[in-house]
């Protein structure tokens, strides 16, 4: 009897150990921005691969680090945060694991691309990201009402008084600090220096109040202020300008004469992942031109592959034309790695621009 019940005993383990095996080979869990996953391109992945099933959490940078630090890296099998937020938080949280670069067609992604995001991942010689799509951070503008508007500090210019809107987040501080003629990712390696600069960024920033009508906080508030011309300029994604210029030719993206801050999403496996197999497939699959068009249909960023910027709808491609200049291409600036502390920093100099402006 004793004999039976250890053999029960050990079937029923070995048949729930087979169970969570085939749900983690069969369950894709994708933790990812809103618009990376949509449902045609689903749709397609899941009839190509029958046995897989595509679970999507939508999120943003820091609720992906946030999700996978409370559970060790466990919970999603892929993740894309930006090139900027892996290598401290990997140092710092363990919350992912390196990728196999023979299962992934790096042969089709843009060199620069793979290049910067290899070179910003790579951790005692294991890389843990490769890129997906990038964009930039910068400026849209009206130019009927705003035709000289080149830079982050015409946000501030007394001329666009109660005109001009931003969102307080980490960019604007970055795009400010550029302004005043200081280079914030240089002094990433002397937090002394990095305090001076988001100081003098703040004040600039509080000063600046009477100059914002509102300080947006997504997309669609941003859009309804420049469609209604209750603002004539704003610090922006270049995907939100690039859609409204679809609406009104007028308004366009205006890279920063200082640069354009550029990110790159990427594809990363979390640590306690269980599904590494699907998730190579799934990174392959989106790389592919015609899920390209698909994927930069939906997002409005432009794929890091070979000719990404031709795989763009016709109105975006047109947008990001009348956009960006060679010499605009040429001077973007790429966030860099974050240190360790350095978000704690720019979070508090965000906090005391919010309490004096009611931001």
């Amino acid at each position: 009897m004793r004999l039976k019940t250890a053999l029960s005993g050990l079937l029923t383990a070995t048949v729930l150990s087979l169970g969570t095996s085939a749900y983690a080979d069969s369950t894709l869990r994708l933790l990812t921005w809103g618009s990376y996953a949509p449902d045609e391109l689903i749709e397609k992945f899941e009839a190509r691969y029958p046995d897989i099933t595509v679970e999507v959490t939508f999120s943003n940078n820091e609720e992906m680090i946030a999700k996978l630090r409370a559970t060790g890296g466990a919970g999603f099998d892929l993740a894309q945060p930006s090139h900027d937020r892996i290598y401290a938080a990997q140092l710092e949280y363990d919350i992912y694991k390196p990728l196999d670069l023979s299962q992934i067609d790096t042969s089709s992604m843009t060199e620069v691309h793979l290049n910067s995001v290899k070179e910003n991942t790579t951790i005692d010689g294991e890389v843990y990201a490769v890129p997906h799509q990038w964009g930039t951070s910068g400026l849209m503008a009206d130019k009927t009402l705003a035709p000289d508007f080149a830079g982050w500090g015409d946000l501030c210019d007394p001329q666009y008084r109660g005109k001009t809107s931003m969102r307080l987040k980490r960019t604007i501080l970055l795009g400010t600090a550029y302004a005043m003629g200081e280079d914030p990712f240089a002094a990433y390696s002397d937090l002394e220096k990095y305090q001076e600069i988001l100081d003098k960024v703040t004040d600039k920033l509080i000063a600046c109040k009477e100059n914002i009508k509102a300080y947006w906080k997504g997309g669609d508030d941003l859009s309804a202020l420049m469609l209604s011309g209750e603002i004539v300029a704003s610090e922006t994604w270049d995907s939100t300008a690039y859609k409204l210029f679809n609406q009104n030719p007028n308004i366009v993206f205006v890279p920063p004469e200082t640069g354009a801050l550029t990110w790159i999403d990427t594809f990363v496996l979390p640590r306690k992942g269980k599904a590494d197999d699907a998730a190579y497939k799934w990174i392959n699959f989106v790389l592919e031109p015609e899920n390209v068009a698909i994927m930069s249909a939906s997002t409005g960023a432009i794929a890091a592959v070979q000719g990404g910027n031709d795989l763009l709808p016709d109105d975006k491609k047109a947008a990001v034309n009348a956009a960006f200049t060679d010499e605009d291409i040429a001077n973007l600036k790429f966030f860099a790695n974050i240190p360790p502390g350095v978000e704690d920093m720019e979070g508090k100099a965000l906090e005391k621009i919010k309490a004096a402006t009611g931001g």
